[in-house]
């Protein structure tokens, strides 16, 4: 899977512009899915000396970005008349998703095994009444 991950709040605390601590199991849970196969691009809003920073922070600890704010590394604006911010990604970690940041531990599993945030709360055990109601559309595309 092509995996779009947000630095700040996500692989470190948010501290912005400075770099926070790293969130626990952040880099370590990224080289795994690195070694899984899996293509993992920077999605930030830092640029220019900031962006230099976070992508040196993380190449620091051993996570080597497939891109970087761009949808493949020889991706250029100037040269792209379709290029737009907006990635081409299979999945979005980010700590402003709606249901926020799971743990890492559950991220990980989340994408190894496909699944979602109804499957993870009825893995833990949760009553069926606990579990989020499915909206209008789930009704009706999902099993």
């Amino acid at each position: 899977m092509i995996i779009a991950v947000d630095f700040d709040g996500t692989i470190v605390e948010h501290r912005y512009p400075a770099i926070g601590k790293e969130r626990p199991f952040a880099t370590d849970t990224l080289k795994k899915l690195i070694k899984d196969g899996h293509r993992l691009i920077l999605w930030t809003v830092r640029e220019g000396r900031l962006l230099d920073e976070a992508v040196a922070f993380c190449r620091e600890r051993g996570v080597e970005f497939y891109a970087v704010n761009r949808d493949y590394p020889e991706e250029e604006k100037e040269h792209n008349k379709h290029y737009s911010r907006k990635l081409k990604a299979d999945v979005w970690i980010d700590d402003r998703n709606v249901g926020g940041l799971p743990d890492w531990g559950t991220i990980y599993e989340m994408i190894t095994h496909r699944l979602t945030y109804e499957d993870v709360y009825r893995d833990a055990g949760y009553e069926e009444d606990a579990l989020p109601k499915k909206g209008f559309l789930q009704k009706l595309f999902r099993k």
